[in-house]
């Protein structure tokens, strides 16, 4: 993936101060940090103008209209955010406080039309660590900013910061991420194992996150598959509803590090599944899809107001079926089920999971019986509980076997473009 600092193979402090002639590169506007010091510099601001005119002080620098939008893109190296004079506003200052909170890696500098003891006191309450005055001189704020890229440092398990992006590119006007629900009205249909590695395949080819969301809120095994010990789980999201937003949330997921893949993991205990709502549950799931490109639901087997409420904001239901008399017929009046309710059926897709196993069972027996063709096929193979056993997803753990390419190729239908794999 392309670095958000890079434009047509050259770093961002090479390129000349915008509205320069394009031989010359002014000397009163130098890269606001060197290369060695590792220290990204962007302007937050709403003023597209303002935007602008302290990007062109600070030679050319990425620009948001929300410190929300920067924290979402993230990644764990320093950055210093420059805040232009709207973010002065009181509102603004409590939700750089909140993500402040949350990302110690960033450090901010306001700039403010009119200093006053009252702002000044608010906003270094808020974190911010430095204010000056509009119009700023450009020396003055690039001294600053040295001085408050000094104080940070990377958080844990960053990657190096020399020549490191700061933060993730999503792309302007970045459509939102689709939603995969993954469901079966049986357990034991190998639903949790297909939502892992499709979750997983998808991650190593999009550009952007791609998240996978344990529903089962009783008995959700997702962690456990991708030997995962997490520190949130979708309570915390529940709990943090009045503020959750896509830089709180992003704290609150687990990384799977061998894909890149983001984890919201089910509540440690049964009895906090309770406490969790269909609202809730579409809540996070709208926030997700702001930031990620696919986001992977795993559902129980069965029915309620949380699965219901998940397959109507879903773009596509992968209903998962075994290749066994019960299994057929509880797919079948899940379908009956699905139509009552008005289901478009557009959006079903029948997966056939141990489609070769020799169970006198043929596949177009089951699609004459359910009335739907199935688009996906996956093979039966001992490979696959070997990697559940060694919470390994099987298209890493055996990317060569028959179960790994079906996932693959089932992975390859929802990437508009593929071959593409996520920095990580």
């Amino acid at each position: 993936m392309s670095s958000f600092f890079a434009e047509e193979g050259g770093d961002w402090f090479d390129q000349p101060t915008p509205g320069a002639d394009a031989g010359t590169v002014e000397a009163a506007a130098p890269a606001p940090t060197a290369p060695s010091a590792g220290i990204a510099t962007v302007v937050v601001d709403r003023d597209p103008g303002v935007q602008a005119d302290l990007a062109a002080k600070l030679g050319g620098v990425p620009t948001f209209a929300s410190i929300e939008e920067l924290a979402a893109r993230l990644t764990g190296t320093p950055v210093v955010a420059v805040l232009g004079p709207t973010c002065s506003h009181p509102e603004i200052l409590v939700a750089s406080e909140r993500v402040l909170s949350y990302h110690a890696e960033l450090g901010t500098v306001l700039v403010a039309d009119e200093l006053s003891t009252s702002l000044l006191q608010q906003a270094l309450r808020s974190g911010v660590k430095d204010v000056l005055a509009s119009p700023v001189d450009p020396g003055e704020l690039l001294a600053t900013i040295e001085r408050v890229g000094a104080t940070l440092q990377p958080i844990a398990g960053a990657a190096p910061t020399t020549n490191t992006p700061a933060f993730d590119e999503f792309g302007e006007g970045a459509e939102p991420g689709k939603v995969i629900t993954v469901f079966s009205t049986k357990g034991g249909a190998g639903k949790s194992v297909i939502a892992a590695n499709l979750a997983v395949s998808l991650a190593q080819r999009s550009e952007r996150p791609v998240c996978l969301i344990d529903a089962d809120l009783q008995f959700g095994d997702i962690a456990v598959m991708l030997k995962l010990a997490p520190q949130h789980t979708i309570v915390d999201a529940v709990a943090s509803q009045d503020r959750l937003d896509e830089a709180m949330l992003a704290n609150l997921l687990t990384v799977h590090e061998a894909s890149g893949l983001l984890v919201l993991p089910a509540p440690l205990e049964p009895a906090f599944a309770d406490q969790i709502g269909a609202g809730e549950m579409v809540q996070v799931v709208e926030v997700l899809r702001r930031f990620c490109s696919h986001v992977v639901i795993d559902t129980p087997a069965y029915f309620n107001d949380v699965v219901l409420g998940l397959i109507e904001i879903s773009d596509d239901v992968l209903l998962v079926a075994g290749m066994d008399i019960p299994n057929i017929k509880n797919v079948k009046i899940g379908l009956q089920t699905l139509r009552l309710l008005n289901t478009p059926m557009e959006k079903l897709r029948l997966v056939l999971n141990r489609a070769n196993s020799k169970v006198k069972l043929d596949v177009s027996e089951v699609e004459r019986t359910l009335q739907v063709t199935a688009e996906s096929l996956i093979p039966s193979d001992v490979v696959v509980p070997q990697s559940v056993n060694k919470g390994v997803p099987v298209v890493l753990s055996a990317p060569r076997s028959g179960v790994a390419k079906s996932i693959e190729e089932l992975a390859g239908t929802f990437i508009a473009v593929e071959g593409k794999r996520k920095r990580r």
